[in-house]
């Protein structure tokens, strides 16, 4: 993201960074020089908690942050964070990492905490500023980002089931299951490869009606060794048709065959900085099935706060074993 030189600024940043019109928030930003790093977010804390805003703070050291930026987005019935700000100012200052601004947002203004000017910054706050009139919305607009969700509910239903499809269930319930007990090799590589025609088919057309080859994907991807196929076969240069293709795939899976799609999905939206989808992603899965082994370990990476750049040195390693796995004779 570019530079950020204003509070106006940085209030249009916030929900390009975690997709959506926040409220009731709490958002820390990482800065590394001028430029934008990570960005946080959890539940505006009532009860103030050390522990918590150590946990909070520490990812930011984890980045190497040299300073950060805060944007508390107070309930209704809070009249003010002040000793929340300064508890945090003091955890950033004992890992040498400076808050440069500190915005409070309440009932539609806002006001910067660390600014003493009252002609800037009356206690009552100025007004928000209109997002779709600010420089950062037309840059990133340009940039080909998609404007963020207007609240948290919007997000979860952009990846909510859509209707169910009676014929491709059918056909799923055609598709064999693999037999674990006879040699499985045939069939994961098969897995593999109808992966592989789908997201060929996806680019191509954004959509496939092939339900035959849907439901033989949806299948497969219940194999470990295929889904983590799936999962490494993303790149750079790919990622954003291997997004798009797993949040269709999300959409149309019926129930029983979601929590695969959705960890895929959530992997890459965590690795597109996305971390607020990707959450909601994994809430998905673990709806499907609350035992689902990637969903618990991903929810996990998710919370330490790794950085979305871990996914593309782990798929560096793993991605050609398991190949080779798949498709040596």
């Amino acid at each position: 993201m570019t530079t950020l030189t204003s509070p106006h600024d940085l209030l249009a940043a916030v929900p390009f960074l975690i997709g959506y019109q926040p409220e009731n928030s709490l958002v820390l930003i990482s800065l590394k020089g001028d430029l934008v790093g990570m960005a946080m977010r959890i539940d505006f804390p009532e009860d103030f908690d050390c522990n918590q805003i150590d946990n909070l703070v520490s990812h930011l050291k984890r980045e190497s942050s040299e300073s950060a930026l805060l944007v508390a987005y107070l309930p209704s019935h809070i009249l003010g964070c002040e000793t929340l700000i300064a508890g945090i100012k003091d955890a950033l200052s004992l890992r040498n990492i400076n808050l440069r601004e500190a915005i409070i947002v309440r009932n539609g203004r806002w006001r910067s905490s660390l600014c003493i000017d009252t002609e800037c910054c009356p206690s009552e706050g100025n007004l928000l500023p209109i997002f779709s009139d600010s420089r950062i919305t037309a840059e990133q607009v340009a940039l080909g980002n998609p404007l963020p969700f207007q609240d948290l509910d919007e997000l979860v239903a952009s990846i909510s089931q859509a209707s169910l499809d009676p014929d491709l269930l059918e056909v799923i319930n055609s598709v064999p299951t693999i037999d674990y007990d006879d040699d499985p090799k045939l069939l994961q590589r098969e897995g593999a490869e109808a992966v592989m025609d789908l997201v060929n088919e996806f680019e191509t057309g954004g959509i496939s009606e092939n339900k035959e080859l849907i439901a033989l994907v949806l299948v497969r991807l219940h194999d470990l060794q295929v889904r983590d196929f799936a999962l490494g076969s993303i790149c750079s240069e790919n990622i954003d048709l291997y997004w798009n293709l797993w949040r269709w795939l999300l959409r149309i899976a019926p129930a029983g065959f979601i929590a695969p799609i959705a960890t895929l999905f959530a992997a890459a939206s965590y690795e597109k900085g996305d971390g607020a989808l990707a959450q909601r992603a994994l809430d998905r899965a673990q709806s499907d099935d609350a035992q689902y082994a990637l969903a618990k370990l991903l929810r996990q990476v998710f919370n330490a706060g790794w950085p979305p750049e871990t996914f593309a040195t782990m798929r560096a390693d793993l991605h050609p074993k398991i190949c080779d796995a798949l498709f040596s004779e």
